[in-house]
């Protein structure tokens, strides 16, 4: 949303000047004209779509996505400007993302045609015991919500810097530090708060207050952020030069590494807080030994598109690519919408069964990723649907060491599959002029992470933690187990067609972010809608158990036709905000001539900015 210069200079007037600096002229050391043009050069507008040539990039912020296009227009490629607006999000969008959580990347190289991967999921310490997630004090698991998100036990080791490093030496012309370089620019003038930033940072006001560095920084004079304000981050732009200068050393070595696992095992909460805090187990050995993973991609063959995900730890690819290969034995686009529908939830919820069973950390468990992604599997967990009625849920798993397609054993019921998983993260989509295509999607688990900011740094530590199982126990793929990673639902995904880029997307929202990306697919590729329209329908999402989750849009348009069904929908909304709305998702589609349509939500999480190099 732009805002005009008065709403700016009045919003600012009544917050704290410590890290909310006023845009009038106030500083002696810019003249009026000066900070005029600066106004003026800060991207505000949100613009959901945009067609050209040249490069293309959607992310959820104005400013990243103008970071992106920076990087593009001087001839730098898909992989650094990836980083380059990941780094931004980490500015702008501090909640869902930063250096102080993981991430998922997933990358197109034009010359060789191949699809590879990078895992920089976050790790539990070494010293992580399984019953970690119990209160010695009662016996009992922590309750979720406040002690376990809001918690030092939460903290896994951070993977993103390493991303960054491994992304723009395999595939990046660029140096870290020039990465870097758009990032500390906006963290150093600012960004415009927007409504989302404010709401966000009001709906973690106990939790952040409970820290000192977090209060300092994101509730200065005690209130969130004004609504067109100017928030400014120096500490964070400081160490993001000082990461570009010294490289991955100064993050997992050091007087940084020892600082960050100091605040986690002995949380510096300030005095008089209620809130309990669990101390956790993360050392500067886990940080030195820390390691990103180079992964083949998952994929599956739909309709004459090769769909690329990402392989375990992510559930993204195996989940997603199961579903697909159910659904391939109904002929959606000639059936009604409804019955469509119909078909999309119940392979999500049998997908999801399986997801349950079977995926975690494959440094640690025999995850059957080829039996998953096979069709035999898929024609015979489709015989569990009945097209004029749903099953009932949850379901149960399929077997993975014995199936021959073959429809013969009466359906089953199961057990819904522990969510922990929280709705926030941040997603981004790029393409350069030569053909080279990144999918990432990056988080730091809960919206605001664990709440800990890392002192004089200016970024947020992860609570990824909580994604694993709470309960240990021993046959559950997604039990605590010390250096292992919790299992992930992200679903960085780029579709291919005949070998080039048709259509690459992703999505936050925990659990979600699968149903997200399967909808979109089968939005664009059966139901015969547009990308813009694809992203834009309203969404329901079955995770395998009794109720089916949907926007309220999508209630309104399906809800009685899937109550004819057996669907029980119920509106979204999570545990921790009012929010009724699920994912928001970038994608980009390929057309001929090189033409490219960036897309990004027109109104999720207040709508999103699509750009291009060269705009048609």
């Amino acid at each position: 949303m732009r805002h005009s210069r008065s709403v700016v200079l009045a919003a600012a007037a009544v917050v704290g000047a410590a890290t909310l600096a006023p845009v009038g002229p106030v500083a002696a050391e810019e003249t009026p004209l000066q900070r005029a043009l600066e106004e003026r050069a800060r991207p505000t507008p949100k613009i959901a779509t945009a067609i050209g040539t040249g490069g293309a990039v959607s992310t959820v912020d104005p400013e990243a996505s103008a970071a992106a296009l920076k990087v593009l227009k001087k001839g730098g490629n898909a992989a650094d400007a990836a980083v380059a607006a990941a780094a931004t999000l980490g500015v702008t969008e501090p909640y869902s993302a930063g250096i102080g959580g993981g991430g998922f990347f997933v990358h197109y190289d034009a010359e060789t045609g191949k699809v590879r991967t990078i895992d920089g999921r976050e790790t539990a310490p070494k010293r992580m015991p399984t019953d970690a997630f119990i209160d010695p004090a009662t016996g009992k698991p922590y309750n979720f919500t406040p002690e376990l998100v809001t918690s030092g036990v939460s903290v896994g080791v951070p993977g993103t810097p390493a991303t960054w490093h491994r992304a723009l030496k395999r595939w990046g012309t660029l140096s870290l530090a020039d990465a870097l370089k758009p990032a500390v620019k906006v963290a150093t003038r600012g960004f415009v708060v927007d409504e989302t930033f404010r709401q966000q940072t009001l709906d973690n006001k106990e939790r952040f207050e409970a820290f000192r560095a977090t209060k300092k920084l994101f509730l200065p004079g005690g209130d969130a952020p004004q609504v067109g304000s100017v928030f400014k981050m120096p500490e964070l732009a400081a160490t993001y030069r000082k990461l570009g200068a010294q490289g991955l050393d100064y993050f997992y070595r050091g007087k940084l590494a020892r600082l960050m696992s100091d605040i986690v095992r002995k949380p510096r909460t300030t005095k008089g807080t209620d809130l309990p805090v669990p101390p956790g187990y993360l050392r500067p050995s886990d940080l030195r030994d820390y390691k990103v993973r180079n992964q083949k991609p998952t994929k599956v063959s739909y309709r004459g598109y090769d769909v690329y995900g990402m392989a375990p730890v992510s559930s993204g690819g195996t989940t997603v690519g199961e579903a697909l290969n159910i659904l391939e034995r109904y002929d959606l686009a000639k059936l009604p919408v409804v019955q469509a529908l119909h078909l999309y939830l119940e392979a999500s919820a049998l997908a999801f069964a399986d997801r349950g069973k079977y995926v975690g950390d494959p440094k640690f468990v025999d995850v059957p990723v080829s039996d998953l992604l096979s069709d035999t599997f898929a024609a015979e967990r489709a015989c569990a649907i009945d097209p004029t009625k749903a099953m009932a849920k949850p379901t149960a798993a399929g077997d993975a060491a014995s199936y021959d397609g073959v429809c013969a054993a009466a359906r089953q019921s199961g057990a819904t599959d522990a969510d922990t998983e929280n709705i926030s993260t941040t997603n981004l989509t790029v393409a350069d002029k030569r053909g080279d295509v990144v999918e990432y999607t990056l988080t730091i688990e809960q919206t605001g992470g664990s709440g800990m900011v890392v002192p004089r740094h200016g970024f947020l530590l992860n609570n990824e933690l909580t994604d694993f199982s709470t309960v240990y126990v021993e046959t559950d793929p997604n039990r605590i187990q010390p250096g292992k990673r919790p299992r992930s639902s992200m679903s960085p995904t780029i579709v291919l067609k005949d070998g080039k880029p048709f259509l690459a997307l992703g999505s936050p929202g925990g659990s979600t972010i699968i149903t997200t990306v399967l909808q979109m697919l089968v939005n664009r590729i059966d139901l015969g809608m547009t990308v813009q329209q694809a992203i834009a329908a309203p969404r329901a999402t079955q995770r395998n158990s009794a109720n089916t989750t949907a926007e309220p849009e999508f209630i309104a348009a399906y809800g009685p036709a899937l109550t004819a069904f057996g669907h029980k929908l119920v509106p979204a909304g999570d545990a921790f905000t009012s929010a009724a709305e699920i994912g928001a998702a970038t994608a980009i589609e390929f057309g001929p001539g090189g033409l490219m349509t960036a897309v990004s939500e027109p109104k999720r999480r207040g709508g999103g900015a699509a750009r291009v190099v060269d705009p048609k």
